[in-house]
């Protein structure tokens, strides 16, 4: 990644792609965790867009973070993006993600190939391998090239949440289970390690219990009564907008705290999730 001195603004992005603009690009249109991350630091988008889990009509708020929502256009998500409402917005710069093997994610292939021969685009890569640390990296390292600050505070805050999360983690380590409600009958189980942010936990030394292996290479797909039969101390469900409500699946005892698997990539957001996870271990903990 380079800015050049003449004006030009260049970008190489995680698919090994150079993106070059004339100019420092200011209209920035993103996917919706990702636009958020960039508002933490200080870059507020034109618009953002979902992927096709999410609701075409309206954002998911578990993915927004601070993002200005009645002020903010939303193109839709997934098959039912309005390329042309996108283009029509005048963007100079398209922010997107691939969770490997450079597939634009949330946009479909011809959507991507037709709106990268118009508009620069950069794809960061958030898939496996990933460590949450490299992925904010990398991000950072886009908002710096667009002409965003350090923010020492925001810095501050994730160091002293990570000091936290270790402490709470403690030599006795309570069993976390991270997991998406499919259904009724159904619950997917997270692998710990095929996630960024569950990975750095484990990192900070939270127990986070692993299910069996067997298919799937990010979900265990399982019933309730064998994910209640691994004894959970406190439970990480996902709040997106395409899990199911936990309800009292794994009984009205066992504690449980939102989890949002597409964290915006910020210091603030990774600090405030640190910082909850912490708080809920300091509760639980014997």
């Amino acid at each position: 990644m380079a800015q050049r001195a003449g004006g030009n603004w260049e970008f190489t992005d995680d698919r090994d792609h150079l993106v070059r603009a004339a100019r420092r690009p200011s209209r920035l249109v993103a996917y919706v965790p990702t636009g958020a991350a960039l508002h933490d630091h200080g870059i507020r988008p034109v618009g953002i867009f979902g992927s096709a889990h999410d609701d075409p009509a309206l954002p998911d708020p578990a993915k927004t973070g601070s993002l200005p929502l009645t002020a903010l256009p939303y193109f839709g998500a997934g098959p039912a993006l309005d390329l042309d409402a996108l283009l029509a917005a005048r963007p100079d710069l398209v922010v997107a993600l691939t969770y490997g093997g450079g597939q634009v994610y949330g946009i479909d292939p011809e959507a991507a190939k037709h709106l990268e021969e118009q508009v620069p685009l950069v794809v960061l890569d958030v898939g496996g391998g990933r460590s949450l640390t490299g992925i904010r990296d990398r991000l950072t390292a886009l908002a710096r090239s667009l002409g965003a600050a350090p923010d020492s505070a925001a810095d501050a805050e994730l160091t002293a949440a990570e000091r936290r999360l270790t402490a709470a983690a403690g030599p006795v380590r309570p069993r976390v289970l991270a997991l998406s409600p499919a259904g009724p009958d159904s619950v997917h189980l997270a692998r710990p390690y095929a996630w960024p942010d569950l990975a750095a936990l484990a990192g900070f030394g939270v127990g986070l219990v692993d299910p069996a292996p067997g298919q799937g290479a990010n979900w265990a797909t399982t019933t309730w009564a064998e994910a209640a039969a691994l004894e959970p101390d406190l439970v990480l469900t996902d709040v997106r907008g395409n899990a199911a409500p936990l309800g009292d699946a794994l009984g009205p005892h066992v504690p449980t705290l939102s989890w949002n698997p597409e964290l915006p990539p910020s210091a603030r957001e990774h600090a405030r999730f640190h910082t909850a996870v912490a708080e809920a271990l300091e509760a639980v903990r014997p």
